[in-house]
């Protein structure tokens, strides 16, 4: 059972940066490729960030140049840092793991509890 633990959330203002936290606590860390997640209000979730346990890594088009996912295999550990923050990213971020899809990509196991980041002009 692999429990996802995020941190990291905050208010900021726009232009602002900030770095997420997700400690996997579970077993096989090293072969999950691993995900962020936002999901603003009133909508759906959506995958801003991947990488894979290889460390490629891939961004959604509002995230790309602006976010950095890694990620520590020893701490067992996802990071997305975020800067020049904007009113749209704003949202409950979550980390998964994540497995590859005809389309794209898919969440594999269950949600945390998510972290707030709100920005504000």
């Amino acid at each position: 059972q692999v429990q996802l633990v995020e941190s990291g959330g905050g208010s900021v203002q726009v232009g602002g940066s900030l770095r997420l936290s997700c400690e996997y606590r579970g077993r096989d860390f090293s072969i999950r490729h691993m995900g962020w997640y936002r999901q603003p209000p009133g909508k759906q979730r959506e995958l801003v960030a991947s990488i894979t346990y290889g460390g490629t890594t891939d961004y959604a088009d509002s995230a790309n140049g602006r976010f950095t996912i890694s990620r520590d295999g020893a701490k067992k550990l996802v990071f997305l840092e975020m800067n020049n923050l904007r009113p749209d990213d704003a949202g409950v971020y979550y980390c998964n793991s994540i497995r590859r899809t005809i389309t794209g990509w898919a969440p594999e196991g269950s949600w945390g509890q998510g972290t707030q980041l709100t920005v504000s002009s």
